[in-house]
This record gives structure tokens, C-alpha cells and sequence, in this order.
């Protein structure tokens, strides 16, 4: 299959016999190619989000996590929690540090979630691809080698000063130009080889523990061993002429359930896009939901709090709460991270969407001996907190940011959706799922409006609503009337996330974007 140059792909793309988004296009290119030769949604994210390890190194890889989110042509739906484990024999007693061996708490659940993902497809599906061939192009790109992209430059820089101290880091890592990974190419063709466990059980996984404990890592041979994708139904919730499906706790799928339930009482369709009033009923929305988001945790420890955050009498007083004039004050708790979102609809209408992420931009910092693979700070989520629902336990998963959704619509899917951004994801997929289901927005006009963000990022500590400027003056000063603490930041800005967006008609129509903040697209048969 032949695709266009760079300088003729658009962000978006429509179809009628498979279509696949993902945040770079070598990545779009690889789930393209999958699904062109007959492979469904499932099997060509597993080939577009390896090749994503590779050219977004800065996002995600090897050594992150993974959530999915799959259904059927008839809305029979699965959740996938690839997310990995805390380590046996750590206790934390001081604050865990955001980068570093210290932060490199918990297991990677990406390789498992291939294994679990593709044994679904296959017996659920009718699948056929194996997951030797649908690591070529990652394995290839890997070796051969890619163009660095902005996004890999921009935060290259962004750390320059701390990467600098990260052991082994500016090794395989580069600034501009072709960057190539021989190392995490023989890794890749390891576990082409001999299946995706040999990242856990393997020659390869002893070296991983090897390297990772000779950097000062707690994580073990035993710890990688007892990694496994936990496979769960998805939470619900109706919006309007859909249901909402989200990943369950940890993640915080809960967190964006809750603000559609709030807004739902709040006739957002009943504002002008791009109006005070319309970010005015979103933001306060967020904070509603972001005010429980504490009590979310891993249910194997804790109490599983999702029946009782998305109770409809507890939306609706939440709802109740809001002045439509007036801004309530707000303080946070803040968590950062970085994330990368790919999702596929095949020609047979079944739909996959799947974040996979290291965390911070650039994970732990901590390289794992020779392997090539940079091992995630997703341990830096815990709490030392005794009394939090989030405290560090051995083998338990932190609270997780990725929360990639679908939307059903008389049963099928009829949105495949998500973001990177961390606290950032919620609102913004709160403002899309808004821009299409209230506004009727087509993907790619909805990713290009402007974006707000509530709450501290990595380069403003100050608790603030930061809201892209091309809104417009007027409706910034609005905000500012309101009570908001409004900073205007530039249009299509880093802190805007990088979200993708499928939608399929009730035609079987499909038309897919990924966000013109990021360095991909979307591609249609």
C-alpha cells in the first residue's frame, strides 16, 4: 500500500474500510499497513504503537504501560489495564522523587497487554496476525533508523539540564537528525522471537532486572514475572444519544465520566462554542470531578469507588453546585505525565483505542543496562501518605492518568477518542466529547479549537485556568469578570495535549483526525 508524502497527508482522513490515528505519521503508517492487508483494529494499534515506542521515545516505550479500550461491531466491549505492578520489596518512606532510579517503583505493562490484546483478537475477533510480524516495522525503524520529530526535539530541550545527568541517556538519545536504537532494535526482534513473556521471563527480562538494579532500581526477575494485563469491563455513563465507556479505577476514567454526568445537567449545547459561558460550564464541570479524583485507586487494595462518584443524584447536586456567573476558587493537587494516544476502526466497524506511556516526558530517565528500553517513572504516582487510598503497597498499581474512551450509539461504537496530558485529560476530552455530541463538530474541527487547562503544569506552578489565546480577548476578559485566574497561553500549545478522535456515522462512514499539535494523522483505506 502506497501512502502520500509528508507534505500532502492532512490531519484527517475519511473512509469507508479502515481507518487508524495515531500522534505520528511512520506510526499511522504501521497500523495503515495492518489493516490494508486484512488485519482488524486490534492488531494494527499493536503494530502502530510499537512503531510509536520507537519514533516517540520521549512519550512512550517498552517500559511503560498501556490502557485499551476495544469493542465489536456490536458494542461488545473490553477494557485492558496494561499497567504494572509496584515492587515487591520497596517501602518508601520519604517522598518518592520524580526521576531517577527511586521512581522506578513499578513493572511495564506494554509488552503483556500485546500478548492479552491479540489472544482476544483472536478468539473474539477471528485474528490472525502474529505478533513477530507486526513488530517489522517497529524493529526496522528501531535499526534503520527516523527523522527526529519536533515533538522528540522540543522536549530534548525542555530537559536538556536534567537529562544531562541521567546515566546512559544522551547515549541513545538525540536532539535532531536520524535517530537510531540498535539496542532497543535487538529487544524488539527478542521478543518477536521468542513472544511477548520474554520481556518478563526471558534472557531479555533478566537483563532488564540486571540493568535497572545495577542503576539502583528495587524491581526484580520476580517483580517482572508476576506483571499481568488485567482484562475488566468497562464504566459506563449515557450522555445524550450515547453511552460513554472508560476504563475503571486506577485509572481515571471515573474523573471523565464524572464531568459529562455533571455537564449533562448544565445544556451545553445550549452555549455558543467558543463563548465565556460554554468554557465557563467546562471548567467548573472539571472541577466538580476533580474534587473526588483522590478517592480513586487500585480496587485489589482498596474500596472500588465508581458506583458512588457516578451516582446520578451526586452528579446532579454536583451540577446544582455551579454558578453559571461565577468561578469557584481552586486549589489542586497536581500530577504531570506524558502519553501517547492511538486508535483504529476496521472495516467490520470494531474499534480500538489505547494510550501507552513512560510517564513523564522521557519516563525515569533510567536506561535498563543494554536493552535500549527507558523504564517509566510511574512509581513517582504513589503516595507515602498512610491514610491515602493511593499509598505505595507492594504489588499494587498507582492512580493512572490514561483513560482512552469510546462512545456507543444505539449500540455500536460511534466514537473512538482520547489524549495525552495527564491532568489535562479529562478536560480536554471533556471539551471534545462536548464540541462533537452537543455541537455536532466533525473530529478535525473539534481538535483545532482552543484548549484550556486548570491547574498546575511543568511550566507554571500557579493553579490557574490556562486557555489558548485564539479564543479570543473578549471572551478571556469574560473569564477574568467571572473569577477565573485565566493565562493565556499560545494557540495549539504543548500543554493542549495531543488528542485523536474517530467517528463513525450511522452509514458506516468513518472519519478520523489526530491533533494538529502533534506530528501524525490519520490515515483511511
Amino acid at each position: 500500500m502506497q501512502f502520500a508524502s509528508r507534505q500532502t497527508r492532512t490531519a484527517g482522513a475519511k473512509s469507508r474500510y479502515g481507518i487508524v490515528t495515531t500522534p505520528h505519521w511512520l506510526a499511522s503508517e504501521a497500523g495503515a499497513r495492518v489493516l490494508a492487508r486484512g488485519g482488524n483494529a486490534i492488531e494494527a494499534l499493536v503494530a502502530a504503537g510499537a512503531a510509536l515506542s520507537v519514533v516517540y521515545p520521549h512519550f512512550c516505550g517498552l517500559g511503560g504501560d498501556a490502557v485499551w479500550m476495544v469493542a465489536n461491531e456490536t458494542g461488545d466491549a473490553r477494557t485492558f489495564l496494561g499497567i504494572g505492578q509496584a515492587a515487591a520489596d520497596a517501602a518508601p518512606s520519604q517522598p518518592i522523587p520524580l526521576r531517577g532510579p527511586a521512581s522506578t517503583l513499578t513493572t511495564a505493562g506494554l509488552v503483556d497487554s500485546w500478548d492479552k490484546v491479540l489472544t482476544y483478537s483472536a478468539t473474539a475477533w477471528g485474528g490472525t496476525e502474529g505478533l513477530s510480524a507486526l513488530l517489522d516495522d517497529a524493529i526496522a525503524l528501531a535499526g534503520n533508523g527516523y527523522v527526529v520529530s519536533a515533538s522528540q526535539t522540543f522536549w530534548f530541550d525542555f530537559r536538556a539540564e536534567e537529562s544531562a545527568m541521567w546515566p546512559g541517556f544522551r547515549d541513545l538519545f538525540r536532539r535532531d537528525g536520524i535517530q537510531c536504537q540498535p539496542a532497543l532494535a535487538r529487544s524488539l526482534e527478542a521478543i518477536a522471537r521468542n513472544g511477548p513473556r520474554e520481556f518478563y521471563e526471558g534472557e531479555l527480562g533478566n537483563s532488564i532486572a540486571l540493568g535497572l538494579g545495577a542503576a539502583g532500581s528495587p524491581l526484580t526477575t520476580a517483580d517482572l514475572a508476576a506483571t499481568c494485563t488485567q482484562i475488566v469491563e468497562p464504566v459506563r455513563l449515557p450522555y445524550g444519544e450515547t453511552v460513554l465507556l472508560a476504563p475503571p479505577p486506577p485509572t481515571q476514567g471515573l474523573t471523565t465520566l464524572g464531568i459529562m454526568g455533571v455537564l449533562a445537567h448544565l445544556s451545553p449545547a445550549d452555549k455558543a462554542v467558543g463563548s465565556a459561558s460554554y468554557y465557563h460550564l467546562l471548567v467548573e464541570a472539571v472541577k466538580q470531578a476533580f474534587i473526588d479524583r483522590h478517592l480513586i485507586a487500585d480496587p485489589n487494595f482498596s474500596d472500588d469507588v465508581s458506583a458512588a462518584l457516578l451516582d446520578p443524584d451526586r452528579l446532579a447536586s454536583k451540577a446544582a453546585a455551579i454558578d453559571p456567573t461565577r468561578a469557584t476558587a481552586w486549589p489542586h493537587p497536581y500530577r504531570q505525565g506524558d502519553t501517547s494516544l492511538l486508535a483504529a476502526v476496521d472495516s467490520m466497524g470494531r474499534a480500538a483505542s489505547m494510550l501507552q506511556s513512560i510517564y513523564f516526558d522521557w519516563g525515569s530517565g533510567v536506561v535498563a543496562g543494554n536493552t535500549g528500553i527507558l523504564w517509566q517513572n510511574r512509581g513517582a504516582a504513589f503516595s507515602i501518605d498512610t491514610v491515602s487510598p493511593n499509598r505505595y503497597q507492594p504489588g499494587k498499581r498507582p492512580f493512572y492518568t490514561l483513560n482512552p474512551g469510546l462512545a456507543l450509539k444505539d449500540g455500536r461504537p460511534h466514537l473512538v477518542y482520547g489524549t495525552q496530558g495527564a491532568d489535562g485529560q479529562p478536560q480536554t476530552l471533556a471539551l471534545l466529547l462536548s464540541l462533537l455530541i452537543d455541537h455536532g463538530l466533525d473530529p478535525l474541527a473539534a481538535l483545532s479549537r482552543p484548549r484550556f487547562l486548570l491547574g498546575r503544569t511543568f511550566s507554571d506552578s500557579r493553579d490557574n485556568l490556562k486557555i489558548e489565546e485564539d479564543i479570543g480577548g473578549k471572551a478571556i476578559a469574560e473569564l477574568a469578570s467571572m473569577g477565573h485566574e485565566v493565562a493565556p497561553i499560545t494557540p495549539l500549545s504543548p500543554l493542549g495535549g495531543q488528542a485523536g478522535i474517530i467517528r463513525i456515522d450511522g452509514r458506516g462512514q468513518l472519519e478520523a483526525a489526530h491533533d494538529p499539535r502533534s506530528d501524525g494523522g490519520a490515515i483511511g483505506l
